[in-house]
């Protein structure tokens, strides 16, 4: 920053993370996103195979159309899954957390540790199975809805107790 505060493009070369490596999640997650998105299209073309059979046998016109559209959907989300899931990261910086996500629209949440008043590790049965959690953050603002898919359980519960210890340290105005 110059004398007036003003920060130089020089300054912002190195933003968001300065010298610090993204930390990722684990690429098992990218299993689970894929589990999940089978588990919603075998639900639809059950929905639509219970209503073929209630009109008595007449294929009705939004499960010639439905059903491939699922289908497309689900190579689609395959062939991007293990990408996206490369592009979750976070940073523990000295004075908040950078949690990044998205591939064509990049998402960077910067949260202060001080402002962090809840973190949640949770597991669903299949990320239970796959040995992973994901780590939700509460903050003063409804807004900031963040969550860390894909972690490995032991770093989940050794990253929120960090962040437990910095919010602690941390708090502001709270």
């Amino acid at each position: 920053m110059d004398a007036a505060g003003i920060e130089r493009a020089e300054d912002l070369a190195d933003w968001p993370n300065g010298n610090a490596e993204w930390q990722r999640v684990s690429p098992k997650y990218a299993w689970a996103d894929l589990v999940l998105n089978l588990l919603f299209v075998l639900a639809v073309g059950a929905v639509l195979a219970v209503l073929s059979m209630v009109t008595a046998g007449e294929v009705p016109p939004i499960a010639l159309i439905g059903l491939p559209i699922g289908i497309l959907a689900l190579i689609v989300n395959a062939l991007f899954a293990f990408r996206r899931v490369r592009a979750i990261g976070y940073i523990l910086r000295e004075d908040d957390f950078l949690f990044r996500r998205g591939i064509m629209f990049e998402r960077i949440i910067a949260v202060p540790y001080g402002r962090l008043q809840l973190v949640d590790v949770a597991r669903g049965p299949l990320l239970r199975a796959l040995g992973l959690s994901t780590l939700k953050f509460v903050t003063a603002s409804a807004a900031t809805g963040v969550n860390l898919p894909g972690l490995r359980a032991e770093d989940a519960e050794a990253l929120r107790d960090r962040l437990v210890s910095l919010a602690e340290t941390r708090r502001s105005g709270l």
